[in-house]
């Protein structure tokens, strides 16, 4: 009786945060949050008990012309299209097409990693447990920024080049490629692009009937977002488009209305609104179980014992709820998508800028709210954090900046140009050249056309590339390599700055000047 009791305060705890919390003092917490966060528009989505409880858009869309952002307002949800990728992979599991242990060789004979060993041991369930031993982010230049040249079959070919950081299925590395190769198993198997089949087999029947496999099968759609980031300490609209190649990693375009439907649809035991079973329930569990383990904080806000990625979704708990959930994140726009399937709850925040303490604030307040926690106001503390970061992020842009102004000054310190000029290669990434013109060096990516900028002088043997496109927050030191006679042999690079998004992964590349 007395755990009757105690239950039922519990549950009334509960309730009544969130009734203090309702769509009103919701909706102000939106704005708060854009208004703290500078995000130009958010979409939020609740779904409790099988009932959407909010499905709004506050702010706009795109700050070019002002269109309302609404719960209709498609935005690429990026890596939270992993959860769709692991899910087609169950569906043909379930057909007896693929097993998840099956080696990638099998599906793709032409595949290989660096090791011959894990070439022929990798299975598609290595592919998208980010345990292939890869870095975090490493390849990723391949395919982002966007706009680059190579196919998926060139990025397929190239992983062979990637020297991993790991061992094999040692840790949790993310990494978007393997979920690229995972893609391409789809196809090579069903016969259809990966979006196609995304849509065919999985939106349509789920009723997620505004959301596309890519951004380019969306672009007659007037009512999308454009991307924001921050120049200059302010958000401004930057190009929003996605590499074909990366649709696997993350390619869907959606909206919180849709996203919802998603929601309820894997609550429901991955089951239409018409009662079709798209995924049995022994690969609901494969997909809802953590495969690859990763430490937990032994103090963190909610009490969390066990976190791991399962296959195409984060798996852990808080406050003793299994929690499913995912992010992602595109230049110019980040969202979250979490799932309390105990308590038949899902949280949906889509934006239209890059700053995921958004979307945190947002979704952790919501939790918060359902968990019977009293406000923690999560505003707040990450508006701290963010200010304390940034100011650690422009001190080391500065430093290096200023390194380079003072070095501008020292003349007879500076490498001859004809030492160095000339195009360096990377195995995985092709070509990059540095050139001279008007008296300014530039560094230009051929794989990668939008990759271009300055190169300012930082000391004898390095240089700051400085991007052209300066939303990317992502300036780097370019660093020869050097022979015995001071002539350039090769090159590697780094971003000055930590906040530089893991996917510029310019550590990861081994330039060699071509003679």
């Amino acid at each position: 009786m007395q755990k009757i009791r105690l239950s039922f305060l519990l549950l009334f705890s509960t309730a009544l945060l969130w009734a203090q919390m309702d769509n009103h003092k919701l909706s102000e917490l939106i704005e708060k949050t854009r208004s703290t966060f500078d995000v130009p528009g958010i979409s939020v989505g609740i779904i409790k008990d099988g009932k959407v409880v909010y499905a709004q858009g506050h702010g706009v869309a795109s700050l070019k012309d002002q269109r309302p952002m609404n719960e209709k307002t498609l935005v690429g949800i990026a890596s939270n299209s992993k959860g769709f990728t692991a899910t087609a992979l169950a569906m043909l599991v379930d057909e007896g097409k693929l097993s998840w242990d099956d080696r990638v060789q099998k599906h793709l004979p032409e595949f290989q990693m660096y090791d011959p060993y894990v070439s022929k041991n990798i299975t598609v369930r290595d592919l998208i447990t980010h345990r292939s031993g890869l870095g975090l982010g490493q390849g990723d230049l391949m395919f982002f920024p966007e706009g680059g040249t190579l196919s998926i079959k060139d990025i397929v070919h190239n992983v062979r080049y990637l020297k991993p950081q790991n061992d094999f299925r040692s840790t949790l590395d993310y990494n978007n490629i393997m979920f690229i190769v995972a893609g391409e198993v789809i196809s090579r198997i069903s016969g259809k692009s990966w979006a196609e089949f995304i849509e065919e087999r999985i939106l349509r029947p789920v009723g997620m009937l505004s959301s596309y496999g890519s951004y380019n099968r969306a672009l007659g759609v007037e009512n999308k977002i454009d991307a924001h980031a921050p120049v200059g300490g302010k958000a401004v609209a930057v190009p929003h488009d996605w590499n074909e190649t990366a649709n696997a990693a993350g390619g869907i375009m959606s909206s919180v209305e849709d996203m919802l439907v998603w929601a309820d649809f894997l609550m429901k035991g991955f089951t239409t609104k018409d009662g079709k079973k798209l995924v049995s329930d022994r690969q609901i569990q494969q997909l809802w179980q953590i495969q690859q383990p990763s430490p937990v904080a032994l103090q963190n806000p909610y009490d969390t014992k066990y976190y791991g990625y399962g296959l195409g979704w984060f798996v852990s708990d808080v406050k003793g709820v299994r929690q499913i959930q995912h992010s992602g994140g595109l230049i110019g726009t980040v969202t979250h998508f979490t799932l309390l399937p105990e308590k038949n709850l899902g949280i949906v925040v889509l934006t239209n800028q890059q700053s995921g303490a958004a979307f945190t604030a947002l979704t952790n307040t919501i939790k918060d709210a359902y968990l019977g926690l009293e406000d923690r106001d999560w505003v707040g503390t990450l508006s701290a954090r963010t200010t304390q970061s940034t100011k650690r992020f422009e001190e080391q842009k500065k430093t290096a900046y200023e390194k380079a102004a003072n070095f501008k000054k020292q003349k007879n310190q500076q490498i001859d140009p004809s030492n160095f000029l000339g195009t360096y290669k990377d195995p995985w990434f092709g070509e990059v050249v540095l050139s001279n013109e008007n008296g300014s060096y530039r560094i230009v990516s051929k794989t990668s056309p939008r990759l271009k900028g300055t190169l300012l002088p930082y000391s004898p043997v390095a240089f700051i590339a400085q991007w052209d496109d300066r939303s990317y927050d992502a300036d780097a030191y370019f660093t020869l390599e050097m022979d015995q006679d001071g002539k350039a042999t090769g090159a590697k690079m780094k971003a000055i700055s930590d906040i530089t998004d893991f996917s510029f992964d310019f550590q990861d590349l081994d330039l060699k000047k071509v003679p």
